[in-house]
């Protein structure tokens, strides 16, 4: 009788530790799992094989991997354009453990973003949707699914620490309205999905500032309205058509602009046009002398921009970041100051900006 009494209390206790731990999740624990249970299957892990050569020039194989989000039940993938640079061979293995060969299908290193495709069943595929970014607030919730150091699919979580950042891709490019987040982001998770409360994709996670390479709170993402300007680009055309101006342009700093004696402090400086490009065809000028100023060559003599569609610009990079809103044969008004000091606007239809190769993979 004792024993039936203490086998019972014993169960008890065990059905209130059980219940206790089940009340003991919050509303956000709960969230958290809801969403990685739904989404976590639009999760794949990339592995790309590379080309190497030693130190005796012989030729080896270099693995690396990454995450991306399928982003159509056709087969599309979003990931890093680094992810899968250079590759040779890409694997694709989706959450269920099913691997796949991956082809690339478009790239666009300015952005560090780039489309690979599978051929799988689409009832097989999980859709990651796409939100905005354009409306973040510092503050709100992000949750990171990805592959870090190819252990397998993981979800941190963590907030939006501030939007709005700048940085440069691998190719010196700048990539505006950058992402931070203090959900840990390591090797691996490279091209997996920044998501939101309600699941909703909202940035592609790229980079960490880390002095010892592994996530210290500081990651980076791309917000998801980079992503839906590129991709069909990317899917279509296996390339994003950039305008292009046909010009260099530099800041035009003060101490510059005072020791050449111009009527205006700051500016893109046009340094020089390209022959036949759009920039020279509209009458924007270019520098035709160089000069020293201070431990600095300059090349002086061209207009100076100080406006783009009416808007002020006070450098270069902003200058850029107009012209890069735009499209090929978007009709784009500067406001220029000529080196003799007078005030005056050029029109320029924007070109395609030319590329070296467009060789996409079927």
């Amino acid at each position: 009788m004792r024993l039936k009494k203490s086998l019972s209390m014993v169960l008890a206790v065990l059905v209130l530790a059980w219940a206790g731990s089940a009340l003991a999740l919050t509303e956000e624990e709960t969230n958290n799992i809801d969403l990685y249970k739904r989404l976590a299957p639009a999760v794949v892990n990339i592995s790309s094989t590379t080309l190497e050569h030693d130190f005796f020039f012989n030729v080896i194989p270099r693995r690396g991997t990454g995450s991306g989000s399928i982003i159509d039940s056709r087969g599309y993938i979003l990931t890093n354009n680094h992810v899968i640079e250079d590759a040779r061979k890409l694997e694709v293995t989706l959450a269920n453990g099913k691997k796949y060969t991956g082809a690339l299908i478009g790239s666009d290193p300015d952005t560090d973003l780039a489309v690979i495709k599978i051929d799988a069943p689409r009832e097989k595929l999980t859709i990651i949707p796409l939100g905005s970014s354009h409306d973040l607030k510092v503050g709100q919730k992000g949750l990171a699914i990805g592959n870090p150091f190819g252990l397998g699919q993981t979800l941190t979580t963590g907030v939006i620490s501030s939007v709005g950042r700048t940085m440069r891709s691998a190719n010196g490019s700048l990539v505006e309205d950058i992402i931070q987040t203090d959900a840990s982001i390591n090797p691996g998770n490279s091209g997996g999905p920044l998501i939101d409360s309600s699941g909703r994709l909202i940035g592609i996670t790229t980079a960490i500032f880390s002095p010892t390479g592994a996530s210290v709170g500081i990651g980076f993402a791309i917000p998801v309205d980079t992503v839906k300007r590129v991709v069909n680009d990317l899917i279509e055309k296996g390339y994003y058509s950039y305008p292009y101006l046909g010009a260099t342009l530099m800041n035009l700093f003060p101490d510059i602009a005072e020791a050449l004696k111009l009527p205006v402090r700051n500016g893109a400086l046009v340094i020089e046009v390209v022959p036949g490009g759009p920039a020279q065809r509209a009458g924007l000028q270019g520098g035709n002398r160089r000069a020293q100023i201070g431990n600095s060559i300059v090349t002086v003599g061209g207009d100076v921009i100080v406006g783009v569609n009416g808007l002020k610009v006070g450098d270069a990079d902003a200058a850029i970041r107009e012209i890069r809103k735009m499209r090929p044969g978007n009709r784009v008004r500067f406001d220029v100051v000529h080196w003799d000091g007078s005030r005056g606007s050029v029109e320029v239809v924007l070109g395609e900006k030319p590329r070296a190769t467009r060789v996409r993979q079927p």
